[in-house]
């Protein structure tokens, strides 16, 4: 029986944020194909996964996924220390180390635990962080639990991060996003290289949004700038974006790697990968190997919907598949959103605390699935609508954490 004065709190707590406009639900798809999810009956063109090269629904992935179940079952069984280690698991983390061109790589079960696996390993006693202002909630959320000091310089801001680097001798890590999910901008990583040298900082990159999308070979946002990966202690790497599966590793040098294997709590205390996760991961990487079409039919896609928006009078802030329409006001974003539903486009509104109040957005996400026709759909729609976001009035874009 739960506590008078618990359940109090908590319900107070539920109808502040009901009554403040951001009560959301999860609204479940019944038939989905990555193009298009039905909801009640009604289809809907999906402009906001994150399935940028459409491989979550590839068939070479599929027969990868049966033949693994087939062959292993679906759970590992046990944590990868103990009994949930299979041979496909080593050949994704070999996979991964090709893909990103890193000495090493070390599987964890999600991208959230991957970063609080390198804030448990690599934060060493009188190390300072500096992390960019719009770094995701699990490097915060990893950072504040390892009680580690940490800054965050301004959003890509590299004269402010050069000054808090110069504030002090203490041993320093720079961390940032590749791309960074709200806004779709992407960190200057030759200057972020540049700067670490400069001062002897560990740089660390979550590419949860550049892995597989960019780079000649989708080796993302470190390929795409030209970086050696050995000039990183640790990338992360997430599956459940363009890869279209589920799942993420670190990867990194040798010893960085070694060390997380033996150390990260989220690595050694939690049930494996399921084996057929790790086999749809492996034939996602074959496919960004053997069809660079499905990145070029992406970056066509792109180009087209920031032309039809440079028509409508507002520049792409974005080059990449995630293109932001802030609006400013939840209840507008809101509106835009069902307007758009009524169009049969799946764009839900993105409201605090994902980003500040005033800041409240569509998240447009393009993939490689959408067809030309798809996208002047949804161009149409938003002009029709244009009201509610052409000239609205918006605060500075900055994600909260």
């Amino acid at each position: 029986m739960t506590p008078a004065w618990l359940d109090q709190s908590i319900q107070r707590r539920l109808e502040d944020w009901r009554s403040a406009g951001l009560w959301r639900i999860a609204r479940p798809a019944t038939e989905a194909d990555g193009r298009v999810r039905v909801h009640d009956g009604a289809r809907y063109v999906n402009f906001s996964g994150n399935d940028y090269l459409g491989l979550a629904h590839h068939p070479k992935v599929k027969e990868a996924v049966a033949k693994a179940v087939r062959r292993f079952g679906w759970g590992s069984t046990g944590s990868h220390l103990v009994t949930g280690h299979y041979a496909p698991h080593d050949e994704l983390e070999a996979a991964v180390a090709r893909l990103t061109g890193c000495a090493s790589a070390l599987l964890f079960s999600t991208g959230y635990m991957a970063n609080l696996a390198i804030a448990s390993v690599v934060l060493v006693n009188k190390v300072e962080v500096l992390a960019d202002r719009l770094v995701h909630a699990s490097i915060i959320d990893g950072l504040r639990l390892s009680q580690a000091k940490f800054r965050r310089y301004r959003h890509l801001d590299m004269a402010h991060l050069a000054q808090l680097l110069e504030k002090n001798n203490a041993p320093k890590i720079i961390w940032t996003d590749g791309v960074f999910s709200m806004d779709g901008d992407c960190a200057p990583l030759p200057a972020l290289v540049a700067l670490a040298r400069a001062h002897d900082a560990a740089l660390v990159v979550d590419d949860a949004h550049g892995i597989g999308v960019l780079g000649d070979n989708g080796g993302g946002l470190v390929e795409a700038q030209g970086i050696r990966p050995d000039e990183l202690s640790a990338l992360t790497v997430t599956f459940g974006k363009a890869l279209g599966g589920f799942g993420a590793a670190v990867a990194g040098p040798v010893e960085i790697i070694e060390a997380l294997r033996q150390f990260a709590r989220p690595y050694i205390y939690t049930t494996a990968l399921p084996v057929p996760a790790a086999a749809a991961v492996l034939a996602s990487i074959q496919c960004l190997e053997h069809e660079p079409e499905l990145r070029q039919q992406l970056r066509k896609n792109i180009e087209q919907f920031t032309a039809g928006l440079t028509q409508m009078g507002r520049a792409a802030i974005s080059e990449t598949a995630i293109q932001p329409i802030v609006v400013g006001c939840e209840a507008r974003a809101l509106k835009l959103a069902e307007a758009l539903a009524e169009d049969g486009l799946w764009v839900p509104a993105i409201r605090p605390p994902t980003v500040p109040k005033g800041a409240a957005r569509l998240r447009i996400t393009l993939s490689a699935q959408h067809r030309q026709e798809d996208i002047e759909r949804l161009l149409t729609s938003l002009w029709q609508h244009r009201s509610l976001w052409r000239d609205a009035e918006v605060i500075e874009s900055r994600q909260t954490t």
